[in-house]
């Protein structure tokens, strides 16, 4: 079977010349994949989630079988007992385990996962890192019972850099670094991330992420390199030797790489309209090539480990396929590394919980992922293998894997973490030398979208004004996976070893001897020769990125505000847009003479000044390199869009980007998006963490003073009222509030009017699922526009810390008149000390609990 075309790699797309040109080759390109693979899968009739093995190349493992270490390994599981084995298969989260854990249940590997750190601080040091990691390790080997020592293995999310750690370099994210198209720019980022990660005591990254987003609602966009499966294949190669070394070389797995982990397997980007943990509907022609390009050239690369996808694929989820983890990837693809589950992953399969899955094991997950439930699931499986239903050789099988990639990379022999050869270097972090290769990146990552007039490249000599909200932030131009989990809650003395874009900016324009002012709103004392414009998308990961459409601030344009009242006062506006993905922008194209697309840059704010300003002789300093990896959306409402589909109409097509010297003008664009503004129309007003889009969180003290909710924790910012994030079914995706003494509210306000009479018609309630864990000392009333009605004593009825669903009347016409446009879609009011979460607030009609209207005065 052909399943690659190879004249669609990086030489051919690297020769072709024209914007145009270059893009209807990656059509071509990914049109032919998909036709090759069509033919090839035709094997008859069989369940739309069972793959066919035979469909796929018939590959092995590009590491040769080495006799003695299986041996060793033999000898391992000789020694090993039932409960050591069971331990190897099970990995628990940092933030619920401690090292004594360890020394009781043998836990094969630790992770750090989003929002688990040394002394849960988001901002704790380096050292802390490399203290905690010596710890795990030492409970781990510490052993006197004559049993088999097995190291742990430590795990980590460094996606863009080292980026749990305070002062390490954060790279542009995954979507920034496919508009560059260098394979060998992205593996040398792979190894300084590698690097740094030894330094604090870690051998494993949950990296690269291989996935090809096919629907940019998609949370993880950004995440991924291209929507072009070809693009991330490249790129799949470069990271995984990056992260690991090349099989072959001295170095390969050696003390200064880390085992790499090729995610998610498989089909993550393909689900339906975008939902994280969605269902990915396509043929299985479509997940080999497309989804699965970037998994064959990291296993192919050797990559040690593969991470399962939460997703589903025409209806299965794909921690409980075993035709696709066993029979596909350690059967026909020959991968001999092993596959861990991603967060809890397991309880999602049929009849599993997160507290056992015997069905995940046996489909073909090795480890599970079970952050928070390891102690139950490890008490499950081994309970499970004593009774059959887990296969003894299944479980030597898993066992055997896990051993195999622990020595490989020599953890066996490696000792404490603070004693291998980069332990405690700290001086890698943020190092001079990571930094210049991170500027780097951000300045090829930018893509030109408009430049009329040629107002680009600004001369650094004139008066700069420099506004925006993402002008001095460096947490936003840095995006999610930074520190915290959503990237949210940081502040600038976070980032030592990093410059802002605002930075950047002055520091070019002040060499040059002009003047540089900035302005978050757009004011200024002297009218400046042109203003640069930074904004865009606020931090956010996975699911609780997900949106309902490509429009940009449809609901709360204020970014457009401040463009249009620049361009009004005939200032020359450059916008600098910072996303995650691409977004529909047409006013705020029209409002700019000049806009580029700088996606996640992270901490080297400075590569966009780099571009943006021309030399002494007025000449640029470097190139627009940076060319669109995914299509660029037409309409708000047009996604999935990508190259080589039937109805292809992008506004800048994949492979778009000008560069310096062409001079035709982007022309007046239409402004209307093409969806309704709001979303809250629909009754649905806050769930999986997130607001409908036009929401937003205010809080409120006893004595009325208000503030929105820009990032979590709120840290009392409005005394006396609290709001963190919470868990319920997934990570974050609820809000907890605590009500001090003496009261406070919370409200979810929009910022236009809601028509509720009409959406009440068929949901006449407000339906809110909480979790009261203190009962309210006073009265708690609850309701929408200014009706509220006293729920505390149902609450005092609830069972501590029992997630339940109540459900108050909209419309209560006996003691409040009937609300109809309202822009408090939901108000909380407590007079007295309470703490309690809300994970989804919308309109419906049923609930646990349902309140009746009060009685008439």
């Amino acid at each position: 079977m052909r399943f690659w075309n190879q004249s669609c790699g990086a030489n051919a797309l690297n020769s072709l010349g024209s914007n145009r040109v270059r893009s209807a080759a990656l059509v071509a390109c990914t049109a032919f994949v998909v036709c090759t693979g069509a033919q090839a899968a035709d094997q008859g009739p069989r369940p739309e989630s069972t793959a066919n093995p035979e469909a796929w190349p018939a590959l092995k493992s590009p590491i040769a079988a080495d006799a003695a270490l299986e041996a060793r390994i033999d000898s391992l599981l000789q020694r090993m007992s039932l409960e050591d084995k069971v331990g190897q298969v099970v990995q628990g989260d940092l933030d619920s385990l401690s090292p004594a854990d360890l020394q009781l249940y043998r836990l094969g590997s630790v992770l750090a996962g989003g929002n688990s750190e040394p002394g849960k601080r988001y901002n704790a040091s380096a050292k802390e890192w490399l203290d905690l990691a010596d710890a795990l390790y030492q409970a781990s080997v510490n052993r006197n019972d004559g049993g088999p020592v097995i190291p742990v293995l430590l795990g980590i999310d460094a996606v863009h850099g080292h980026n749990n750690v305070v002062g390490a370099t954060l790279f542009p994210h995954n979507i920034g670094l496919g508009a560059i198209n260098d394979a060998e720019l992205v593996g040398r980022i792979a190894a300084a991330t590698a690097e740094e990660l030894r330094s604090t005591g870690f051998e494993w990254t949950f990296a690269p992420t291989v996935t090809v987003p096919r629907d940019d609602r998609w949370g993880r966009t950004y995440e991924g390199y291209s929507e072009d499966g070809a693009l991330v294949a490249r790129y799949a190669t470069a990271v995984v030797q990056g992260l690991q070394g090349s099989i072959g070389d001295d170095g390969f797995l050696d003390q200064k790489h880390v085992i790499a982990s090729s995610k998610h397997f498989i089909g993550d980007g393909g689900t339906f309209e975008g939902h994280d943990k969605g269902d990915t509907r396509v043929s299985e022609a479509e997940l080999r090539d497309i989804h699965g390009a970037g998994h064959i050239a990291a296993l192919q690369a050797g990559t040690q480990t593969v991470m399962a996808s939460f997703s589903s694929w025409n209806g299965q989820k794909m921690h409980g396929n075993y035709s696709l983890l066993t029979e596909v990837l350690k059967q026909r693809l020959g991968f001999d590394g092993f596959v861990v589950g991603d967060w809890n992953g397991h309880g999602e399969v049929k009849g599993c919980s997160n507290q056992s899955c015997a069905a995940s094991f046996n489909a073909g997950v090795d480890m599970f992922m079970a952050p928070d439930s390891w102690r139950d699931v490890y008490d499950n499986t081994l309970s499970q293998v004593r009774s059959g239903a887990i296969a003894i050789a299944r479980l030597d099988d898993a066992v055997r894997r896990i051993l195999r990639v622990k020595l490989r990379l020599g953890l066996f022999e490696a000792g404490a973490p603070s004693s291998r050869a980069l332990g405690g270097k700290f001086d890698l972090l943020g190092s001079d030398k990571n930094r210049a290769l991170a500027r780097e990146a951000v300045r090829r990552s930018l893509v030109l979208l408009k430049n009329n007039g040629g107002l680009l490249p600004v001369s650094p000599r004139q008066r700069v004004l420099v506004a925006g909200d993402g002008a001095d932030n460096i947490g936003k131009q840095s995006g999610g996976w930074t520190l915290t989990w959503q990237g949210t809650g940081t502040k600038t003395e976070d980032f030592p070893n990093a410059e802002s874009i605002w930075q950047g900016i002055r520091s070019a324009v002040k060499a040059a001897g002009g003047e540089a002012e900035l302005s978050v709103e757009g004011r200024y004392e002297q009218r400046p020769d042109v203003a640069v414009v930074v904004f865009g998308e606020d931090p956010y990961a996975e699911f609780i990125g997900d949106v309902p459409h490509l429009g940009y601030q449809l609901d709360a344009p204020k970014d457009l505000q401040l463009l249009r009242s620049l361009k009004s006062a005939g200032i020359p506006v450059v916008a600098v847009f910072l996303s995650g993905r691409p977004m529909w922008v047409n006013p705020h194209l029209n409002a700019s003479n000049a806009f580029v697309a700088a996606w996640l840059p992270g901490s080297e704010g400075g590569g966009i000044a780099d571009v943006l300003f021309s030399d002494g002789d007025g000449k640029p300093r470097y190139a627009f390199e940076g060319r669109l990896p995914f299509s660029w959306p037409r309409s708000a409402a047009q996604s999935p869009l990508n190259a080589g589909q039937d109805d292809y109409d992008p506004l800048f097509p994949l492979g778009f980007g000008l560069s310096y010297g062409q001079t035709a003008d982007l022309p007046e664009l239409s402004e209307l998006p093409g969806v309704s503004a709001a979303a809250s129309q629909s009754g649905l007003f806050f769930a999986r963490g997130a607001e409908a889009d036009g929401l937003r969180w205010w809080l409120a003290n006893s004595e009325g003073e208000s503030l929105a909710v820009a990032q979590l924790p709120s840290l009392d910012l409005v005394a006396g009222v609290r709001m963190l994030a919470t868990d319920h079914t997934a990570q974050e995706d609820a809000r907890r509030f605590v009500f001090r003494s003496q009261g406070g509210s919370a409200e979810l306000r929009s910022t236009t009017a809601i028509a509720l009479s009409a959406l009440s018609k068929e949901s006449p309630f407000l339906v809110v699922t909480l979790k009261v864990s203190e009962a309210p000392q006073g009265a708690l009333r609850v309701g929408i526009g200014q009706q509220t009605i006293d729920i505390s004593a149902e609450l005092r009825g609830f069972k501590p810390n029992e997630w339940l669903s109540i459900a108050v009347p909209v419309h209560c016409p006996a003691t409040a008149p009937i609300v109809d446009d309202v822009t408090t879609v939901f108000h909380i009011q407590s007079s007295g000390a309470t703490d309690l979460a809300l994970s989804r607030i919308a309109l419906g009609v049923g609930a646990d609990r349902v309140v009746k209207c009060p009685s008439a005065p």
